[in-house]
């Protein structure tokens, strides 16, 4: 059993062993519909419990699909029915529940400490499906869209973050460090990443650069990632906040100065950050990207149950 948190703490072979495996699985899908299981049906009998304290479209559809074509059941729990949010019910209790009825539970959560407390009374899985700090599934799933796309190795290409540094980037900047691929962060200057994110790339010695100027942050990019400014739950002035990153709006303009072929991506919902001339270009593969976190999510359960090819 293994669980699925953040990035920085899976070995590389690991996270490289689920692109390979979702490259696999998704080539060999093309004739198949939404809802037909993968031949040898890999987790036949098997349930995973999804639980959303917050929004979701894109990993609610996703993780549904992911577990029904490789031959198992979902259950989706409303948090705010639940006794653990209504009734008081421990989070040890609750997870005790979860182990004996489920086999495997995704956790979208407003709480890095719920996630922690989760996995230490589970005796099943659990997967991130997004938290304050880290958002891996998606980040994961969008080196695997880039490589497909670019059909090369992501060690070997530019990448640019333009926006606010969030869970999406923190993830982004672990990925950095565990694929070695240079990534440039360009951001107003009181919106760079925390003192322990700034510690944690320091320590690594990698190959991330920050930018206060979006010109310098996209020079010679491959790809450019977004995300939307104001985050769910975002208790900011959001007027002063959208004002500072009016200046870092990506546009045509600025996409001409990165790569000819250099691709747009963003992990949705989107918001003013790109201009629509930029969001549905050829440039931008946002839909592919989408609907990619099916596929590698399936081989992110794999890994959890411990049955990748």
């Amino acid at each position: 059993m293994k669980h699925f948190i953040n990035i920085k703490d899976i070995p590389k072979k690991d996270l490289r062993k689920i692109i390979i495996d979702a490259k696999k699985r998704k080539n060999a899908r093309k004739k198949l519909n939404n809802l037909e299981v993968d031949k040898g049906s890999p987790l036949k009998g098997k349930l995973l419990i999804q639980m959303f304290e917050k929004s979701s479209l894109r990993t609610r559809l996703s993780f549904y699909l992911a577990i029904k074509q490789l031959g198992g059941s979902t259950l989706t729990l409303r948090a705010d029915e639940l006794h653990l949010s209504k009734g008081g019910e421990s989070i040890e209790d609750t997870a005790k529940i979860l182990s004996n009825f489920g086999n495997a539970f995704m956790f979208r959560t407003d709480s890095d400490k719920k996630l922690e407390e989760f996995k230490k009374y589970l005796s099943i899985p659990i997967i991130n499906g997004l938290s304050p700090s880290s958002h891996p599934t998606q980040i994961l799933s969008d080196v695997f869209t880039v490589e497909e796309i670019k059909k090369k190795p992501i060690s070997k290409l530019n990448v640019t973050w333009i926006g606010d540094s969030n869970n999406v980037l923190n993830s982004l900047i672990a990925a950095s460090i565990k694929f070695d691929f240079k990534l440039n962060i360009g951001c107003p200057k009181n919106y760079q990443p925390n003192e322990n994110i700034l510690n944690y790339i320091k320590d690594n010695k990698n190959k991330i650069f920050l930018y206060n100027d979006k010109k310098k942050s996209v020079n010679g990019a491959d790809v450019i990632f977004s995300d939307k400014v104001i985050s769910m739950n975002d208790k900011v002035d959001k007027i002063k906040k959208l004002n500072h990153f009016k200046k870092f709006k990506i546009d045509k303009k600025l996409m001409s100065f990165a790569k000819k072929d250099c691709i747009f991506l963003h992990c949705l919902p989107r918001g003013k950050e790109v201009d629509e001339k930029v969001f549905s270009s050829k440039q931008s593969k946002v839909w592919q990207q989408a609907l990619n976190r099916i596929h590698v999510q399936k081989s992110i359960l794999l890994y959890c149950f411990g049955k990748l090819r």
